[in-house]
């Protein structure tokens, strides 16, 4: 077992499931078809990664998905939010072994291996981990122990999240990452130019 683990969050890839805020401006279909490339682009940029890797899937676990067998151990989230779900995660790596522990959700197109990799150097000399999301979340969370107060009271899905979290943390030592943008709405997608052009081609390819 490796000191450090991934653990990913990701939605069953269904019809009118997945970004449910984004498919208002672009369809069902097409916000489907962007999960998808997300959560492709996601198991890329982890796939190499020498640390554990386990994805928590919202409502059941498909075997034979992009999430190879061999390199992901795939678990079902549990929890009536999504704090709890995540506090759920944490506690379940921590009581297995783990020092380092990352979440991550699955639909940044700019997350890459080098941010994933300076998360846990971090861990080396900060409490905490955290990369911000611009819509005043995070996309990344990282801790060396479990901090059960960052799960609890948060008005999950808003812009509030992040600096309510900050607040929860500010006794911990906490090295904030690159702000990065989730694919959230027709806004953030506009600004994903390379996005864009893959949905194209997807679109066209299937």
């Amino acid at each position: 077992m490796n000191n450090n683990l991934i653990i990913v969050f990701v939605r069953s890839p269904e019809l009118g499931k997945v970004k449910t805020r984004l498919a208002r401006s672009i369809g069902d279909q097409s916000a489907l078809n962007i999960y998808k490339i997300l959560l492709k682009h996601t198991a890329a940029v982890l796939r190499d990664l020498s640390f554990d890797k386990v994805v928590y899937f919202s409502e059941k676990i498909d075997n034979n998905d992009l999430w190879e067998n061999s390199l992901f151990e795939k678990k079902l989230q549990k929890g009536a939010d999504l704090g709890e779900r995540m506090h759920h995660a944490f506690d379940t790596a921590f009581n297995k072994g783990y020092k380092k522990v990352l979440i991550i959700g699955s639909d940044l197109f700019d997350l890459t291996s080098s941010i994933i990799t300076s998360a846990f150097e971090a861990l080396e000399t900060y409490d905490i981990s955290i990369g911000p999301s611009l819509d005043g979340g995070y996309y990344l969370l990282g801790m060396k122990k479990l901090q059960p107060e960052v799960f609890k009271n948060k008005k999950w899905g808003t812009d509030s999240v992040l600096e309510h979290t900050l607040q929860d943390l500010k006794k911990q030592k906490i090295k904030l990452l690159k702000a990065l943008n989730d694919i959230d709405t027709l806004e953030d997608l506009q600004q994903q130019p390379k996005l864009l052009y893959n949905i194209l081609n997807y679109d066209a390819s299937h």
